[in-house]
């Protein structure tokens, strides 16, 4: 946590708390060595998991391997582990090494994430991302959004001319040119549009009797228009003078139920943007006034109408020509492309539709809701501080392709400059112009999609700027230049009948007619090769099936290696093939001076050392013969192009033998002894402070016969009793009793 100062410069609340209360450093340290703790579990747990995961039978190809975890590895070294079974050359990177594959020849995916620096913005930078992801995988990159200081505005008036918003339309047509006005002192290119909207021209939202089509206010006297879906009466443009020209022609409309066709309406404003003259670089506002709510998705089934609406822009000579044919658009897909068309909605609603509105705004991206009082009074106002909101909130929305959406988490975290504060994970509100907001774009992929690029992208609400990021799933091998990832031919097994003409050669040690049983008993031969058998002890390979790795001892849970097992000198290699030397010179007794005894039956040149170390030479190896479970002799071997030589130490090497039962009991015993002695210094120092309070009061109150009559004798030289005041005799009998205390006390 980082401690941050308050406005004033002072120091903030929380570091008052933690200066005037020094007791909570203790708990901090403890939380912090907790979560370090925690984490060094999950990640330990996480390599736990690799390895399990990477080591499982099923996995028939490299493909299969590095889509188990991000943490799989492939090796695709010839000759790798031969004989054994496909799937061992998956693994971890510290696995597949200690199996003896070297580093160049271990295929691993990588996730990165790689910026294009010649795409660049003024606003939202990078403007393009490339990921490269595995399954299982997260990439994090960060993507910096800049408020200029000022920008060119674009203002659509769309305005509901039910029967209702007549004194409201009536308002309009004297504020609007104000409003123009007004909010030119805040951008000096300034354009601004009109639009009007009731509902779909058809029953039962409509009275579709002849007389009431063509005038639906014939009732009441009064000329109104038809109603209409959406009509787009004047592009964006400069003019005021023709702004207020349409404005003062605009008459209302009627139809016959409550909610009106608002969301038609908007997302026609909002795709047909060259038919509403939207530009580029200006910041796109909508201003929605009604004062009902809007028909949803769904709801024109009630006039037959079962086509979802496309999101397609369908005008003609201004006219919204699809209104019959398709349903009212859904909440999901307007949002869509409002935030696609970078345009800040500002919906300007009466106190009765407020709530409805309140949940319709939540749900769509850059929109601003506002209390529209009688007759729109307040309409300048409403605008004007609805764009500086707008305006100071910046805000993200990450997406991927539909159709692999569900194959991808995306999570966003925004990091607010000074002064600003963070209202959501993906927003920062009160961003002046000219700072910048940062924002961790976290993306990870839980399976491998079909293509070899996914689309996403990270826009910025109400922002003409975007950030395009291309997810390369990383899911398939390369395998070095040739690409033979060594699982080609072990993706079907040989079977024997196709080579049951051909003369295979055996499968013992030493070819046709060798000693031992086919591929050392641990195998099958098939068509001349051994297909080791799988076992969990271990790894079961070599050409012949004769190697493993569970034959050697482990250390710390690790199987010992090395070019001669001197890390484990009881591996199977080098060592183990002097086994039967170094036995015949252990059965001659080692016979001092005659190191040649067992010449006939191991060509090598062997000797005799009393101190194993110092007969160590440059390309020695280390070896070990175990005698018993307790005892080995050690051996070196000095392998150069002159013959092997061997040095045997004459001392067996034993280790100790562990006595744990004498431990346990003087562990136990002394435990015992100094658990009584602290019982019985506490015994003692309990009966010594409740003893204590008893003699002072014994010592205060015992008065024996002697200092009665010690009492009685001054009582008596004080003189008669009877004469003295009551309080003077009491004064006088406390003086007396304090003597004879402090006597006693003596």
């Amino acid at each position: 946590m980082v401690a941050r100062e308050s406005p004033g410069g002072t120091a903030s609340s929380s570091d008052t708390a933690m200066t005037r209360r020094p007791g909570k450093y203790p708990n901090l340290i403890l939380q912090k060595l907790v979560l370090i703790a925690a984490f060094a579990s999950a990640v330990a747990g996480t390599s736990q998991q690799a390895v399990k995961l990477c080591a499982s039978a099923l996995i028939s190809s490299c493909a299969d391997c590095l889509q188990q975890h991000p943490d799989c590895a492939w090796c695709f070294q010839q000759g790798f582990l031969e004989g054994a079974v496909v799937s061992m050359r998956c693994g971890t990177i510290t696995t597949l090494q200690a199996r003896g594959c070297e580093l160049q020849f271990i295929e691993r995916q990588v996730t990165r994430a790689t910026m294009n620096a010649t795409a660049s913005g003024t606003q939202v930078s990078p403007q393009e991302v490339t990921l490269h992801l595995q399954p299982g995988s997260e990439v994090s990159f960060l993507v910096q959004v800049r408020q200029l200081q000022v920008y060119p505005v674009d203002m659509y008036y769309l305005v509901d001319v039910s029967a209702s918003m007549q004194d409201h339309l009536d308002r309009l047509r004297s504020v609007g040119v104000a409003l123009s006005q007004r909010m030119r002192s805040h951008s000096s290119d300034f354009r601004v549009g009109f639009g009007s909207f009731v509902d779909k021209p058809m029953s039962p939202y409509i009275n579709v009797h002849p007389s009431k089509i063509h005038n639906p206010c014939s009732d009441y006297g009064v000329q109104c228009r038809p109603a209409h879906g959406f009509l787009h009466v004047l592009r964006l443009t400069e003019n005021t003078t023709e702004f207020t020209r349409v404005i003062q022609a605009q008459r209302i409309s009627g139809n016959m139920d409550t909610p009106e066709g608002g969301l038609d309406a908007m997302l026609q404003v909002a795709v047909c943007q060259g038919d509403i003259g939207w530009r580029a670089d200006a910041k796109r506002l909508l201003l929605v006034m009604t004062d009902q709510p809007s028909h949803l998705a769904l709801d024109s089934k009630l006039a037959g109408i079962v086509v979802p609406h496309d999101g397609k822009c369908h005008l003609e000579n201004n006219t919204y020509t699809h209104s019959t044919l398709m349903e009212h658009p859904s909440v999901g897909l307007l949002a869509e492309e409002l935030l696609q068309g970078s345009i800040y909605s500002i919906f300007a609603v009466e106190q009765m539709q407020y709530k409805w509105y309140e949940e319709l705004v939540s749900l769509l991206p850059g929109a601003h809701l506002g209390r529209l009082q009688p007759k729109a009074a307040n309409l300048k106002d409403l605008v004007v501080e609805a764009y500086k909101k707008l305006l100071s909130q910046v805000e993200v929305r990450v997406g991927i392709q539909d159709k692999h959406a569900h194959m991808f988490s995306l999570n966003v975290s925004a990091h607010c400059p000074e002064a600003s504060k963070n209202t959501a994970r993906s927003r920062c509100s009160n961003v002046r112009p000219n700072q910048t907001v940062v924002f961790n774009i976290s993306v990870s992929m839980s399976s491998c999609p079909s293509e070899r690029e996914v689309l996403g992208f990270v826009r910025p609400v109400g922002f003409n700027e975007s950030t395009v990021v291309r997810v390369r799933p990383a899911c398939a091998c390369r395998c070095g230049d040739q690409q033979h990832c060594g699982d080609e031919l072990r993706r079907s097994e040989p079977n024997q009948a196709n080579c049951s003409t051909v003369q295979a050669p055996d499968c013992r040690v030493g070819g046709d007619g060798g000693a031992g049983h086919h591929c050392s008993g641990r195998g099958r031969c098939v068509c001349g090769k051994c297909l080791c058998y799988t076992s969990r002890f271990g790894l079961i390979h070599g050409k012949y099936c004769q190697l493993d790795d569970f034959s050697c001892p482990r250390q710390h849970g690790l199987i010992c290696a090395g070019t001669f097992c001197e890390k484990c000198p009881t591996c199977t290699g080098a060592c183990q093939s002097h086994w039967k030397c170094v036995q015949c010179h252990l059965s001659s007794g080692l016979a001092e001076g005659n190191p040649s005894a067992c010449n006939g039956s191991c060509p090598l040149l062997v000797e005799y050392v009393h101190d194993i170390s110092e007969a160590k030479g440059e390309r020695s190896a280390s070896c070990l013969y175990p005698v018993d479970q307790r005892c080995h002799y050690r051996f070196h071997m000095d392998v150069g192009p002159k013959p092997t030589l061997v040095w045997i130490s004459s001392r067996p090497e034993c280790a100790e033998v562990q006595h744990y039962l004498p431990t346990f009991v003087l562990v136990f015993l002394l435990t015992f002894l100094l658990g009584l002695v602290f019982l019985a210094t506490l015994s003692c120092l309990l009966q010594r402070w409740s003893r204590a309070p008893d003699e002072s009061k014994r010592a205060v109150y015992a008065v024996t016969k002697e200092d009665t009559l010690r009492m009685a004798a001054a009582i008596e030289r004080a003189g008669p009793c009877r004469e003295q005041p009551l309080e003077l005799r009491l004064h006088q009998l406390h003086n007396t009793a304090k003597s004879l205390h402090e006597v006693r006390w003596q």
